[in-house]
């Protein structure tokens, strides 16, 4: 639904020409009959210019009704739905409905005999002892399908660390990148892919501050588009609305992962 309300959105401008072109025929129509009407006198003539006249006020009628849904569709559904797509989803909270109990293994009564007949116990220097230092580890992003087509982040003013090229999407995640560049104004996030029809469309709405260092740009909600292989793009423009740089890299959208159910649960 919400792509049919965007490509609505993208092509009204040609919808307006196409209607006001049937507009101009229906009143030329509905000219020619009340003329026809008029100027005959025979009963059977006069009742196919009036037949003819009802035909041409009806579809004058429906084409301005398409004109009010375009113009409703362009001026408030849109910019209502492309609001809802920026609010984050709510978690629900979890509900427990039941006592789940996992079967446990009886207690080792048994003794343990242990030999320490080949132990020597002595004092070892601390000093002399090598200790593993722990290390950080990046945090992933996600799963990255290999293979994915290459980055086009040429500029290290616009640049995008999460979601990754090639990364998996299904659940809302905060974008984190780059956008800046000389005499910023704005950046905006665009997708690609089945549900915008071919083209770059605009996610959201702009922002204004400009992220010189790594940080999160806005958050994106997958849940609304249908699954497949997108391009999504960052842009920045400078104050002539001209675009001075961009990031694009592609995720595949899914369905979300579905969580466990028990088999049965054991209620009191």
């Amino acid at each position: 639904m919400s792509a049919l309300v965007f490509l609505i959105e993208q092509i009204a401008t040609g919808l307006y020409i196409f209607l006001a072109v049937g507009v101009v025929v229906a009143l030329r129509a509905l000219l020619r009959a009340r003329g026809a009407y008029r100027s005959t006198y025979f009963e059977l003539e006069r009742d196919i210019a009036r037949y003819q006249r009802v035909n041409a006020i009806t579809a004058l009628i429906l084409l301005v009704e398409a004109v009010l849904i375009v113009v409703g569709v362009q001026r408030i559904v849109a910019p209502a739905l492309r609001e809802t797509l920026e609010t984050p989803t709510v978690l629900s909270s979890v509900v427990s409905d039941g006592i789940f109990r996992t079967p446990t293994p009886p207690p080792f009564t048994g003794g343990i005999v242990i030999d320490t007949s080949g132990v020597e116990l002595g004092q070892v220097d601390p000093a002399a002892q090598i200790l593993p230092t722990p290390t950080l580890t990046p945090t992933p992003v996600g799963t990255i399908i290999p293979n994915a087509p290459p980055m086009q982040c040429a500029d290290p003013n616009v640049q995008l660390e999460v979601p990754a090229n090639g990364m998996i999407v299904f659940e809302p995640l905060a974008v984190r990148g780059i956008a800046a560049g000389p005499n910023f104004a704005f950046y905006r996030f665009e997708i690609n892919g089945p549900s915008t029809f071919g083209s770059f469309a605009t996610i959201g709405v702009d922002g204004t501050n400009a992220m010189p260092q790594m940080g999160v740009l806005g958050q994106f909600v997958p849940s609304f588009y249908t699954p497949g292989e997108y391009q999504f793009r960052v842009s920045v423009f400078d104050i002539t609305s001209t675009q001075i740089g961009s990031c694009t890299l592609t995720i595949y959208i899914t369905e979300p992962i579905p969580t466990p159910t028990p088999l049965s649960a054991e209620t009191t």
